[in-house]
C-alpha cells in the first residue's frame, strides 16, 4: 500500500474547557452543562425575542416533569413538532431530561405522514405548541396519545428542577437512543435512524473541532429541524459551546440577507456563521442579482461586509453546482465550505476551515471518522479496498488503484446504532467487518475525496462506460439558460442505459440547441440524448431531488400512465 499524509484536523478545539470536552460522554449532558455555565447569555433569538440559556433550561425542566408523568416508561419515544425557536429547543431538552427519545416532526408534512412516524416509532407522547396543536390533534385523534404544549413561562420551581435534573441526566448511558430521524423514503417507506447520545456527541465534537466553534459565534439558522443538518450541525454545535443561534421561522431570502449584512446591531448579535443547502444559496443569489444589477455600490457593500464579518459559510445535504460556488464567491468573497454526511453517519468529510478548498470535492475525514473507497467483488471476497483514510491525517492507496472510484464505506463512533425495528435492513447496510455502506460512489484524488453520486441512481452505465450524473449536471449548469438540472439514466435495450436530463430554464429554451451544446461540451457517451423541461425542479425540504420518483413521473415505462402531477 502506498501511504500519504493528509493535513489532520485538530483533535480538540483550542479554548474549549478540557474537562467538559473530554469528560462529557453524552450530548445532552454537555448541552445542559453549557446552559448552566452560560446561564444569562443569549442562546436563541427567534421571532418572539431573545432567550437565555437559563430560560431554556428552566422551561425544559418544567416540561420534563410533565413528560415523565405522561410517559413514565424510560426510553419512550416522544414526537416533537414545534416551529424553529426556543419552544423546539426546550422540548428537545425536556425529552432527554425525562430519559426519553426525541422524534422530530416536520410541519410541512401531511397528517398521514405524521401518523406514519407516530405509529412506526411507537411514540408514547407528543409535544407541540399552540401553533402546531391543531395539526397534532388531527394526527393523534385515533391513537389518543397525550399531547403536551411547550408554550409558556416556567416558575422558579421549574428552574430548581433544572438543577436537580443534572445528576439524573448525567447517569444516562451514551449507548442509549437519543433521537430517531426518518429518512426521506426514496427506496421504500421512511426508515427511522436511531442515533444514540454517544453518536450525537461524537458528531457534535467533530464539527466543533473541525470548524472551530467558539462561544462568541452567532449562527443564522434557516433549516428544517427534522434533519441532521438543521438539528445537529446548525443547532447542537452552537448550543454545545455556548454560542448564539438566530432562528428564522422559515427561509426568506430578503430576511437572510438582512441578517447577513446587518452592521447596525451590537457586534455580539452579528451573524458570523452560516450553513445552508445549495438550493438556499441559489435563491439567495437570485435575490442578490435582482438587487445588485447595475448597483456597484451595493455589490461592493455585500462583499466587504461578508468578508469582514462572516468567518465561514458552509454548504451541504446535496451536491453544490460549480456555477453557484463561483457566483457566491464573486458576490461575497467566500468560497463555500463543502462537506459530506448522511443521517446514518453524521458528518463524514469536510473541506478545511482554512486553506485551499477544491471545488466539487468534500475534503477529508472528520477527527473521529474513518473512510474507505472500495469495490464490491460479488462471489469473491466482498469488498476490495482501493483507498482508505481517517481523521488523523493518514491515508493509504492500494497500488494501481490511484484515483479509482468505488463505494464509500464509513466507520466511527458517530455511526447510527441501527434502523428502528428493522434489524435485517440494518445488517444489510454493514460489511462483514463492520463498515457502513453509504451507497455513494466516491474517489480519492490528490488527497481529497469527491462524491460522484448515489451508486444506484447517479452512476449511469451506458455502452460500457460509467458516467457520473453529477458531473453531467455540473457541465449543464454552465449553460447560460439552464437554472436547475437533474440527470438520470433510463433503460435502453441497446446501450443498457441512456442519459436523460430534466432542466429548468427561465428562458424559452431551445432543446435542439441545448442538445448540440451538450455534444460540444461532453464526451459522446455522456451527452444527454433525452431532454425534458420543467417549470420547477421537485425537491424535498433539504433541497434533494428524488430521482427514482422523477423517472417514474416523467418517463413511465411503456404501458403505464405517468404518476399524478407529472
Amino acid at each position: 500500500m502506498s501511504v500519504c499524509v493528509l493535513h489532520s484536523l485538530p483533535a480538540r478545539l483550542p479554548g474549549l474547557p478540557v474537562s467538559r470536552y473530554l469528560c462529557t460522554r453524552r450530548l445532552h449532558a454537555g448541552l445542559l452543562e453549557a446552559a448552566r455555565s452560560h446561564g444569562e447569555r443569549t442562546a436563541l433569538v427567534d421571532p418572539s425575542g431573545r432567550h437565555t440559556y437559563r430560560q431554556l433550561l428552566a422551561r425544559a425542566a418544567a416540561l420534563a416533569g410533565r413528560l415523565r408523568c405522561a410517559a413514565p416508561q424510560p426510553g419512550s419515544r416522544v414526537a416533537v413538532l414545534a416551529p424553529p425557536g426556543h419552544q423546539f429547543v426546550s422540548a428537545q431538552w425536556a425529552v432527554w431530561m425525562a430519559g426519553h427519545v426525541a422524534v422530530p416532526l416536520c410541519g410541512a408534512h401531511p397528517t398521514s405522514q405524521h401518523r406514519y412516524y407516530l405509529d412506526d416509532s411507537q411514540s408514547a407522547a407528543v409535544v407541540g405548541t399552540e401553533e402546531t396543536a391543531e395539526q397534532l390533534e388531527t394526527a393523534v385523534a385515533d391513537s389518543r396519545l397525550p399531547l403536551l404544549l411547550a408554550d409558556g413561562e416556567t416558575t422558579a420551581e421549574g428552574e430548581g428542577g433544572a438543577r436537580g435534573e443534572g445528576e439524573e441526566v448525567g447517569s444516562r448511558e451514551d449507548s442509549q437512543p437519543a433521537v430517531i430521524l426518518y429518512t426521506s423514503g426514496t427506496t421504500g417507506p421512511p426508515k427511522g435512524v436511531v442515533l444514540t447520545h454517544g453518536n450525537l456527541l461524537s458528531q457534535t465534537r467533530d464539527m466543533v473541532s473541525a470548524w472551530q466553534w467558539q462561544p462568541s459565534d452567532v449562527i443564522l439558522h434557516t433549516l428544517p429541524l427534522h434533519h441532521t443538518h438543521g438539528l445537529i450541525n446548525a443547532l447542537a454545535c452552537p448550543l454545545y459551546v455556548g454560542a448564539k443561534c438566530v432562528m428564522l421561522p422559515s427561509f426568506d431570502a430578503e430576511k437572510v440577507w438582512y441578517h447577513l449584512l446587518d452592521t447596525v446591531s451590537d457586534p455580539a448579535e452579528q451573524v458570523n456563521v452560516f450553513t445552508a443547502v445549495p438550493t438556499i444559496y441559489a435563491k439567495l443569489l437570485e435575490h442578490y442579482d435582482n438587487k445588485s444589477r447595475n448597483n456597484f455600490a451595493y455589490q461592493s457593500f455585500v462583499k466587504d461586509v461578508c468578508k469582514s464579518k462572516i468567518r465561514v459559510m458552509i454548504s451541504g445535504s446535496a451536491a453544490l453546482a460549480r456555477p453557484i460556488l463561483d457566483r457566491w464567491e464573486v458576490a461575497t468573497g467566500h468560497r463555500l465550505l463543502e462537506r459530506y454526511g448522511m443521517t446514518e453517519t453524521g458528518m463524514v468529510l469536510t473541506n478545511p476551515l482554512h486553506g485551499h478548498r477544491v471545488p466539487g470535492a468534500v475534503g477529508r475525514p472528520f477527527p473521529s471518522v474513518s473512510v474507505r473507497v472500495a469495490r464490491f467483488e460479488p462471489g469473491v471476497s466482498g469488498y476490495t479496498t482501493l483507498s482508505e483514510a481517517d481523521g488523523s491525517g493518514a491515508c493509504t492507496v492500494t497500488p494501481g488503484c490511484e484515483d479509482q472510484e468505488g463505494e464509500l464505506l464509513v466507520r466511527g463512533p458517530s455511526l447510527f446504532s441501527g434502523y428502528w425495528r428493522r434489524p435485517e435492513v440494518t445488517a444489510r447496510e454493514f460489511t462483514a467487518d463492520g463498515w457502513f455502506r453509504t451507497g455513494d460512489t466516491a474517489r480519492l484524488s490528490d488527497g481529497v475525496f469527491s462524491i460522484l453520486g448515489r451508486t444506484s441512481v447517479d452512476i449511469i452505465k451506458t455502452g460500457g462506460f460509467k458516467i457520473s450524473a453529477l458531473d453531467v449536471e455540473r457541465r449543464l449548469l454552465e449553460h447560460p439558460e439552464v437554472q436547475d438540472v437533474a440527470v438520470v439514466g433510463l433503460p435502453d435495450l441497446t446501450w443498457g442505459q441512456k442519459v436523460a436530463a430534466v432542466v429548468v430554464s427561465s428562458a424559452d429554451l431551445d432543446l435542439a440547441g441545448l442538445k448540440q451544446w451538450c455534444g460540444d461540451q461532453l464526451p459522446p457517451y455522456a451527452a444527454p440524448t433525452v431532454l425534458k423541461v420543467l417549470p420547477q425542479m421537485p425537491r424535498n425540504a433539504m433541497g434533494k431531488v428524488n430521482k427514482k420518483q422523477l423517472v417514474k413521473d416523467l418517463f413511465p415505462e411503456p404501458g403505464t400512465a405517468p404518476a399524478a402531477g407529472a
